[in-house]
């Protein structure tokens, strides 16, 4: 497997990605692109620290480069202005300048929380991913999106911000949690289902490895939702048309997300978006019944829901209204015009979201039927 994909920006070489089995190279990564003598803060949270905070500090020390560590609390519920603001007083008391760099080690939280310090802190320093979750390593590391969620809107404020490197150690998917490893499975459908059918044949066909986490089954899962998600970036790096298309089951999915107070995975909430994505796409004629009966089916093996207890149909619907991809005052939704087509629909109908919702809706009602 090749070991470093190159994240073009308008033709010119942005950021590597880099797939390793654990930290030894990532010093020299950072002496490569000139860190030596600056000062590096690692970003975590309280679950990623202890595992592996210390064990990149220490990679980081033995080669002289000056390093600090900041930790807190983890959860979605801290991806917020308050711990951006703590990051802060962290750097400027122990002086940061603009030439030193921030490391997110951790998952998408962490990352989006690092980028958006690292985007606004001097107007601006550079900053590195180290994602330890199979989300983070096949989505949300890659593409240079940040940000922090306001008042329990999700990724509200933001800005675009790109990685200096992504830098990968495949090890850690094995201490992965079992439902943080199908979250990020999700994403990896969600790729799959926008951009490339024999990946989603693939996805499908390697069922039992990925769900047992045979390593070289996953270093090639992860190698190729992330060369999806290049090809898309580079095509559209600020999100003005096709990188839409990677919101997949996200507006649904979002507005889940929030009326059930973050208790499901954001990868729950993606697989129950992509379900109620499918099947206004069936609805509105563009997929095959059938197709949407195996998207929906599909789930299932990598313990992802396709269902959720208790939804107020209308309370999803006034929460997508509140979501980023809102053009005057239409929704940019994703919808399937087959397995590994992915389309931008601007007329998705306020009756088609509540009949989505519904389908995914499972109600006392359906209980005693």
């Amino acid at each position: 497997m090749e070991k470093r994909i190159t994240v073009s920006r308008d033709g010119e070489p942005c950021y590597d990605i880099v797939f390793e089995k654990d930290f030894s190279r990532l010093a020299q990564e950072l002496r490569t692109l000139g860190y030596e003598g600056r000062k590096l803060c690692i970003v975590t949270d309280s679950q990623v620290g202890p595992l592996y905070g210390g064990q990149v500090k220490e990679e980081l020390e033995k080669e002289g480069m000056q390093t600090e560590l900041y930790t807190f609390s983890a959860g979605e519920e801290n991806k917020n202005l308050d711990t951006v603001r703590s990051l802060y007083t962290f750097l400027i008391e122990k002086h940061f300048d603009r030439k030193d760099c921030l490391i997110a080690l951790g998952g998408g939280v962490t990352g989006d929380l690092t980028g958006f310090a690292a985007a606004t802190y001097l107007r601006g320093i550079d900053f590195v991913q180290i994602p330890t979750t199979l989300l983070a390593q096949v989505d949300s590391s890659i593409g240079g999106k940040t940000g922090v969620d306001f008042d329990g809107y999700k990724n509200m404020v933001g800005a675009f911000h790109m990685p200096r490197l992504v830098y990968m150690n495949l090890s850690t998917l094995a201490t992965l949690e079992a439902r943080q490893f199908y979250s990020g499975f999700a994403e990896a459908m969600k790729s799959a289902l926008i951009a490339d059918a024999r990946y989603y044949e693939w996805l499908i066909a390697n069922m039992y490895e990925i769900c047992d986490r045979e390593p070289d089954t996953l270093a090639e899962l992860v190698r190729r939702s992330c060369e999806i998600k290049r090809k898309i970036v580079e095509n559209d790096p600020e999100e003005k048309g096709e990188r839409a298309l990677l919101n997949l089951g996200h507006t649904i999915g979002h507005a889940i997300e929030r009326a059930k107070d973050f208790s499901l995975t954001h990868g729950e909430c993606v697989a129950l978006g992509c379900v109620a994505a499918a099947f206004i796409s069936w609805k509105k004629e563009l997929l095959p019944m059938e197709e949407y009966y195996e998207i929906r089916d599909m789930f299932v093996p990598f313990n992802l829901p396709i269902s959720v207890d208790e939804l107020d149909p209308q309370h999803i619907l006034s929460l997508t209204k509140s979501d980023k991809k809102m053009e005057n005052g239409q929704i940019r939704f994703i919808l399937l015009q087959k397995i590994g087509k992915a389309v931008i629909d601007r007329s998705v109908t306020d009756e088609q979201i509540l009949a989505a919702v519904d389908e995914i809706n499972f109600t006392e009602e359906d209980a005693h039927e």
